[in-house]
């Protein structure tokens, strides 16, 4: 996958990742923790399904042999797909998209402390601007809205899984065969990770099912649940793991912010949720520093393309 699709898959994966909310808003009986089970079970069949047609035996052996980094990448899972629908339940959705929006700080500071990535100045100053424009959009109603501190502390773990999650991706992909004065054989490919999009779902569902009985969701509601467990979870999530082998993780994060702006305009055009002027403001701050940070990434890789032939003449 080439720099410039996967970008395009990242921003396909937010704009499926975002129709939770208005998906949410169309529900009859689900309430709570049974929302976030059959979430995460209809996800989990269809995971199944796909990585069955995908991997075919070798789904099982590699999550019998997968060993640390498949499961802590499948916990890290776990806690994206439960925390954010419990969290909404606890506070108001503005609290959980500020309060994620630290996410982009925090992959950068784990890939600087963990990888020693260096980041360019232009990925700060968009991680920074985009911070700025997501709190602004939802400052007044968080600030106003008396949301739950412990709303906020479950919604916490959202972007702190997921900074985990992407650094140890992007680890994965770049160490070394063998690592540094290792006599062990060099490992022929990247270790397949996609087994741990499945686990997370499979764990997520274990442990809100307790919680969600008795369930109480009609045919109307499966339907729609049914919709956020295949294509508002499963599919982008598979994608978002084949994009982490090609974006640094600093910039998947970054990306990801998109899903607030594509919320937004979604619960405009699907619930009648109008947004404000600061919402308006927000937006453009984001997709400001999305498309900069984008475009002076493209400049600064094409740039030695564009020197190497004149040096070649010399």
């Amino acid at each position: 996958m080439s720099h410039g699709r996967a970008v395009a898959a990242m921003v396909l994966v937010t704009l499926l990742w975002s129709i939770a909310g208005v998906v949410t808003r169309q529900l009859e009986a689900a309430r709570s923790f049974e929302v976030t089970f059959w979430r995460s079970a209809f996800n989990a069949m269809a995971l199944t399904a796909a990585l069955l047609v995908w991997r075919r035996g070798a789904l099982w052996t590699r999550l019998r042999t997968g060993g640390k980094a498949l499961w802590f990448s499948g916990l890290c899972w776990m806690v994206m797909y439960t925390n954010f629908m419990v969290a909404i339940t606890l506070t108001t959705v503005a609290t959980v998209l500020v309060t994620m929006s630290i996410a982009p700080l925090v992959t950068a500071v784990f890939a600087r402390v963990f990888l020693k990535h260096r980041q360019p100045l232009r990925t700060w100053l968009a991680i920074a601007l985009a911070t700025v424009g997501i709190a602004w959009m939802f400052a007044q109603q968080a600030l106003g809205g008396g949301g739950s501190l412990l709303g906020m502390l479950v919604a916490l773990g959202v972007p702190l899984a997921g900074a985990a999650n992407w650094t140890l991706l992007q680890h994965i992909q770049h160490r070394p065969p063998g690592g540094a004065g290792s006599t062990a054989p060099p490992e022929p490919e990247t270790p397949d990770m996609l087994p741990a999009v499945l686990i997370g779902a499979v764990l997520s569902a274990a442990i809100t099912l307790p919680l969600a009985w008795p369930l109480q969701a009609s045919s109307h509601d499966l339907r729609w649940l049914g919709l956020l467990g295949v294509f508002q979870l499963a599919l982008p999530c598979l994608l978002a793991v084949q994009v982490a082998r090609v974006l640094p993780a600093p910039e998947v994060s970054l990306l990801a912010l998109l899903e607030v702006i594509f919320g937004v305009l979604l619960a405009w055009l699907g619930a009648g949720e109008a947004p404000g002027q600061a919402a308006l403001v927000g937006g453009a701050l984001v997709i400001g520093a999305l498309v900069g940070n984008e475009l002076l990434g493209l400049h600064a890789r094409q740039a030695p393309k564009a020197r190497a032939p004149a040096a070649s003449d010399v």
